[in-house]
């Protein structure tokens, strides 16, 4: 369960919480990955206040663990809407029109790639092969894939989101 934002909470609960993370997965062989997504789970996005806490206890800078936060870009700096929608710009979605369906979709939810709607519906984001590539163009709506995207599905992946 995604807990409140960490923008809300005091400080040092963000702290306590994420020790509390690194804590369970710091064992782990290469355990930035893993601690990071455990963040991501705990607050719906990686604090700015995790990562001194996350650079200390596996002895890195915190411009190493800003890096890693900022080249993946699974991981959020901010909270997502109460969905996430992510469209794929990979070559053979993009040969079966993924542009078209991408500009689409932008202009029907008012917001670009990267951005979350003004009221927190929906967070669109652009992803780079979902394995749907005999689908195509595909997208990825709330951890469910979506083939074959059209019009018609736009129109219900907007309603769906809106609703």
């Amino acid at each position: 369960m995604m807990m409140q934002p960490a923008s809300t909470q005091a400080p040092e609960d963000v702290v306590a919480r994420t020790a509390a993370v690194i804590a369970d997965l710091s064992g782990l062989e290469g355990p930035l990955l893993p601690i990071l997504h455990g963040i991501q789970e705990e607050f719906g996005f990686v604090p700015n206040e995790s990562l001194p806490v996350i650079a200390e206890a596996l002895n890195i800078s915190k411009a190493e663990a800003h890096g890693v936060v900022t080249f993946y870009h699974d991981y959020r700096r901010a909270p997502a809407g109460r969905h996430v929608l992510k469209i794929c710009r990979a070559e053979a979605c993009q040969s079966m029109g993924s542009d078209a369906i991408a500009a689409r979709i932008q202009q029907l939810l008012g917001i670009g790639f990267h951005e979350t709607a003004a009221d927190g519906s929906v967070t669109l984001d652009p992803v780079y092969c979902l394995g749907l590539c005999a689908c195509a163009p595909s997208a990825m709506l709330d951890g469910e894939v979506i083939g074959r995207l059209d019009a018609d599905k736009l129109d219900e992946i907007v309603a769906e989101v809106r609703s």
